[in-house]
């Protein structure tokens, strides 16, 4: 289908100089420009329950969250929603996604604990890999303190922040680290080594392009990583069996979508509990524009009520 009405009107405002292009920034200008986007497009005014501001020990000091009580929390212990925000490893923080945040929580029931991970280029990859997997470890040894159950643990996130979760459960599976009951995973990068089709069609004019992830990589990776790592381009592990059951989320304009819909054709094969939705007529972080898009709101609304189910 053609792109919706209110992603065209935001292309059309990039387009006449709304937003800077990344490879004429740098990190510092990108994350500040993208702190001023959200604060036009993310979702405003929802309510929650209780937002708490706390520092976790993480690999390299400490490392903040953001805890969100929902408004109609199940009764505790609840379940919890480790979320990862996007922003290629390099831009983006817990402010940029605090209206998706709060909106998860409130529709999926989990306390959700939103990850300040460390960014490139200051610390470069796997850094953030390594923050993530020690937020998953603290929650797990720390749930009951949160009342949060953890036999209902899930991990999440969008793009940069959907490769963390894939990789948290990788990473635990291999260590036998925490047992989590859900990964979700929004338009995530599974492959940054990818050459796709959706690559080739939305290189360019479609928010997220191809000059963009060179400009990411470029930033966040050090010379000696391979970009078919794992723990960067998760869908080439050997072995996927045993994971958490997934939903996985890709839209239809993004160049990220093939590799995302190639994660959950492998996640299948490999015999886990896989639920995928592609996203008509939508870009790359459109769930972060519930702002200005109305479909997102939906969207975001379902993805929460797919979450409480698969939590029940």
């Amino acid at each position: 289908m053609p792109l919706d009405p209110s992603v065209q009107r935001f292309l059309r405002m990039l387009a006449v100089g709304g937003f800077p292009a990344a490879s004429e920034q740098d990190p510092s200008a990108m994350r500040a420009a993208f702190r001023r986007l959200a604060e036009t497009v993310d979702v405003k005014g929802v309510s929650i329950e209780r937002v708490e501001e706390r520092e976790i020990p993480g690999p390299a000091g400490p490392v903040p969250i953001r805890v969100y009580t929902p408004t109609t929390p199940h009764l505790d212990p609840t379940p919890a929603l480790l979320y990862f925000h996007g922003g290629a490893w390099v831009f983006c923080d817990l402010d940029t996604h605090d209206g998706l945040c709060r909106t998860l929580a409130n529709e999926s029931g989990c306390r959700l604990v939103s990850v300040a991970y460390r960014q490139a280029p200051e610390h470069k990859l796997p850094a953030a890999m390594e923050d993530s997997y020690a937020a998953t470890e603290w929650l797990a040894n720390h749930a009951r303190a949160l009342a949060i159950d953890t036999r209902r643990i899930a991990v999440g996130g969008d793009s940069a922040g959907g490769t963390l979760a894939a990789v948290v459960c990788q990473l635990a599976k291999r260590r036998s680290g925490p047992e989590l009951a859900l990964q979700v995973l929004l338009c995530p990068k599974t492959d940054v080594s990818a050459e796709t089709a959706s690559r080739r069609a939305f290189a360019s004019g479609y928010f997220f392009d191809r000059a963009t992830l060179a400009w990411a990589l470029k930033h966040a990776c050090p010379p000696d990583l391979d970009l078919k790592d794992t723990r960067l381009s998760p869908l080439l592990a050997e072995d996927l069996s045993g994971l958490p059951p997934a939903q996985i989320h890709t839209a239809e304009f993004d160049p990220l979508r093939d590799e995302g819909q190639a994660y959950a054709s492998r996640l299948t094969a490999a015999g886990v509990s896989v639920r995928y939705t592609c996203h008509p007529g939508m870009i790359h972080h459109f769930y972060g524009m519930a702002g200005i898009i109305p479909y997102a709101q939906q969207a975001l609304k379902d993805v929460g009520r797919a979450i409480r189910q698969a939590l029940a």
